[in-house]
């Protein structure tokens, strides 16, 4: 029988995909989040908080591979050293960890966050493999929408983005982890690039939304940064098929404008 896969975060909006991804290659898949969850067929849930420092031992008991998709807005590299130690405790033998392109070359506080994290992985004597990749359509979606709450939208000059789908992102996640440890690998992109600008307008057209429109400036060392495109997918990346068009199609039929 195969060894199960600790799968942190495996609840989220990758998570969500990767299990049954996992399953479908025949591995027991144990979930760890804050909450735990219910049991299904094949799969467990494990309640445990990384960032508090919990102890992961029965989590990590018996596993051969994590991966580790847990995240949030502060403390991912606490977060990440906690796992990084305790796998390396456990003896496992692959930690795979999904970071942000760019990680490595924007200089703001939750981005360096993410370059910690990667660093706690990479250090912590287990063999591992890093995949950077860009936000995905959920997150730019959320983004959208809680931007477009306020009567005039500020739009970011410079800023240009790189939406992947998060079914693409778990699928090159499963090959990874059911892969042996390979570093860091390609970044994983969409295959478009977009101008802020250009996905507001598609979120409004779908949404039946108007909204006038705010030129911001984003200042300091990292306006220029994003300006410069540093938050993108470096060359060679891999790239996703779903468009945002796509997606917004599928999770908003557009509506008459109001």
């Amino acid at each position: 029988m195969n060894a199960p896969i600790l799968v942190t975060g495996g609840t989220g909006t990758i998570g969500r995909h990767v299990v049954p991804l996992l399953r479908a290659a025949g591995h027991p898949v144990r979930v760890l989040s804050r909450r735990g969850g219910r049991p299904g067929d094949g799969v467990t849930h494990v309640a445990a908080d990384l960032l508090g420092g919990a102890d992961l031992g029965p989590a990590l008991s018996g596993v051969s591979t994590v991966l580790h998709l847990a995240g949030g807005a502060k403390g991912d590299d606490r977060a990440t050293a906690h796992l990084a130690r305790a796998a390396h405790r456990a003896a496992v033998a692959h930690l795979v960890h999904i970071s942000v392109t760019g990680a490595d070359r924007v200089p703001l506080a939750w981005i360096r966050s993410k370059l910690d994290a990667e660093r706690a992985v990479t250090d912590s004597g287990v063999p591992w493999t890093v995949l950077r990749a860009a936000q995905v359509h959920d997150l730019v979606f959320t983004m959208l929408t809680a931007m477009t709450r306020l009567p005039m939208v500020p739009v970011p000059g410079g800023l240009r983005l790189q939406p992947v789908d998060a079914a693409e992102v778990a699928a090159r996640l499963a090959e990874l982890t059911l892969g042996a440890p390979a570093g860091l690998v390609p970044d994983l992109a969409g295959p478009d690039t977009y101008g802020i600008g250009e996905l507001l307008t598609g979120y409004l057209t779908a949404a039946g939304k108007r909204r006038a429109r705010l030129p911001v400036r984003i200042p300091g060392r990292a306006g220029r940064a994003y300006r410069e495109g540093a938050n993108l997918a470096r060359p060679g990346a891999a790239r996703g098929v779903r468009t945002w068009t796509d997606f917004l199609a599928d999770r908003m039929p557009s509506r008459p404008v109001a």
